[in-house]
């Protein structure tokens, strides 16, 4: 199946298709929040709900988001697990505006402090980045939000042009621009395409993550619009 997901995927690049299916997307709510990243078996935050959302039954005590999120971004984690760690902190932290300051605070401050010793980190972008795009999407106009005026795409950006080639920020990155100028969306999900030959979950979050009318995945709309 997978390769024939990626041909379709492949092929249907360089047409409206893309962007539309993107932009339908985007109408199904918060998209770095709304839809979980596959991550496998790979360590994230605690997690007990059945839903997207959290249920409100949770125990999760949120002293430990900022130290367990820190612990699981310090270590040479993939960029996917990573976007999972950002989305479910985002859930967690909307709860205390005290603890999503001190979150951010500490991405941003980790990346502009390995920045200004020399030593520029590219995780350390993309996490600070990520996470104030999250924030945008999922803390309300009303509450106080620490990204507020934060172009956190600005960040992902600057991963990217340290990091190199790297097919899941770019797959991040095509989440992130999808509403904005369809160029951009449109080259970062190119490079994610041709980046998930030889990356089976980065091809099935692909496949999957995408959601068109009446629960299609964008695979099947593909499909549909080459036949």
């Amino acid at each position: 199946m997978q390769p024939r997901i990626l041909g379709s995927l492949r092929n249907a690049l360089g047409v409206p298709a893309l962007l539309l299916v993107l932009a339908i997307a985007a109408q199904a709510g918060p998209l770095l929040i709304c839809h979980p990243i596959e991550i496998g078996q790979a360590k994230s935050l605690p997690w007990t709900s059945n839903n997207w959302n959290l249920s409100g039954n949770e125990k999760y005590d949120l002293k430990r988001l900022v130290p367990d999120a820190l612990a699981i971004l310090d270590s040479n984690t993939r960029v996917l697990v990573r976007m999972e760690t950002l989305r479910r902190a985002t859930l967690y932290a909307r709860k205390n505006p005290q603890v999503a300051k001190e979150l951010l605070s500490r991405l941003h401050a980790r990346a502009t402090s390995a920045e200004t010793a020399g030593h520029p980190d590219a995780l350390a972008w993309f996490d600070a980045g990520y996470l104030a795009e999250s924030y945008k999407q999922w803390i309300g106009k009303d509450q106080p939000n620490p990204a507020a005026g934060i172009d956190g795409y600005a960040w992902v950006k600057r991963a990217i042009s340290l990091r190199g080639k790297d097919p899941q920020i770019e797959f991040a990155a095509a989440l992130i621009t999808i509403g904005g100028p369809a160029k951009d969306c449109q080259k970062h999900a190119q490079k994610a395409i041709a980046g998930a030959k030889t990356d089976p979950l980065l091809a099935q979050n692909l496949a999957t993550h995408f959601m068109g009318k009446q629960g299609k995945t964008v695979s099947e709309m593909f499909a549909w619009e080459l036949r």
